[in-house]
């Protein structure tokens, strides 16, 4: 677990300054970028408080709780309830969040080091207001509320609701994804670029494992949460970029009801 967490620093401390590349690949602008991280920090909280107000299972609810109720994909996750993976995952979500800091070691990224952690705050805001909304509308049982050593008082609080979707590795994917995609197009001649692929990928799977091993979430709200993360990792980078190929645009939008971002595609 160590070397897939720290393979990030070694691969900046050995191609630190290695590659030539002066001119930053994006372009940010805070008439657009501001409102867009303002947008994601408050429905974020937002989101936060649909999950807070969540009502807890009745004691009734808690005993018809029947694993055999649960989809076949998951089923076979239900009632798992480990205390040590539940404790393990939280060294690689909390180490993950170093991963484009440590970036910054690198010449060609340290000397945009501002442009960069805009868009490292923009990426974890999109990601946080993607898990905290979905999390707040949808109520999912998790699946330590089928296990027969869990307390009937704890599985009656609100939280046991809190299974849709995975937070845990979605917020790691958003930040070892994003790392990757930076290191990716600041470094576009590095040998690197695989290993840190690979490594973007695997932090937040092994973290998505042991959220499931904890009990947590079920396997689909792992993948779904590795999916969101990643995506926002990647495409809010892609967004911004000079050359952006992909005819898609981010910009924010105001009304009298709202504000917040829209995304378009021109065909």
């Amino acid at each position: 677990m160590k070397r897939i967490i720290s393979i990030f620093t070694l691969i900046t401390l050995f191609t630190s300054g290695a590659f030539a590349q002066t001119e930053s690949p994006y372009k940010t602008s805070f008439k657009v970028d501001a409102p867009v991280i303002a947008a994601g920090v408050g429905l974020s909280y937002y989101g936060l408080t649909l999950m807070q107000d969540k009502d807890g299972l009745t004691e009734a609810e808690v005993l018809a709780l029947d694993k055999n109720d649960v989809n076949r994909f998951d089923r076979f996750s239900a009632g798992w309830d480990s205390k040590s993976a539940d404790k393990i995952s939280d060294f690689p979500f909390y180490a993950s969040f170093a991963a484009p800091i440590a970036l910054l070691l690198n010449d060609n990224i340290g000397s945009h080091a501002g442009q960069v952690m805009v868009l490292y705050v923009e990426t974890m805001a999109v990601t946080g207001a993607l898990f905290t909304l979905s999390n707040g509308n949808v109520e999912r049982v998790r699946p330590n509320a089928y296990s027969s050593d869990i307390s009937l008082s704890e599985k009656m609080r609100s939280n046991t609701k809190n299974a849709f979707y995975g937070g845990h590795n979605s917020a790691t994917a958003g930040a070892t994804f994003f790392a990757a995609k930076i290191f990716h197009d600041f470094n576009p001649d590095s040998p690197a670029r695989p290993y840190v692929w690979a490594a973007a990928a695997t932090v937040p799977a092994v973290v998505g494992y042991l959220r499931m091993r904890a009990g947590k979430h079920f396997l689909s709200d792992v993948v779904l949460g590795y999916i969101a993360g990643a995506g926002a990792g990647i495409l809010v980078p892609q967004l911004h970029k000079k050359s952006n190929k992909t005819n898609l645009s981010l910009f924010p939008i105001a009304a009298p009801e709202y504000k917040g971002a829209a995304l378009s595609y021109t065909f």
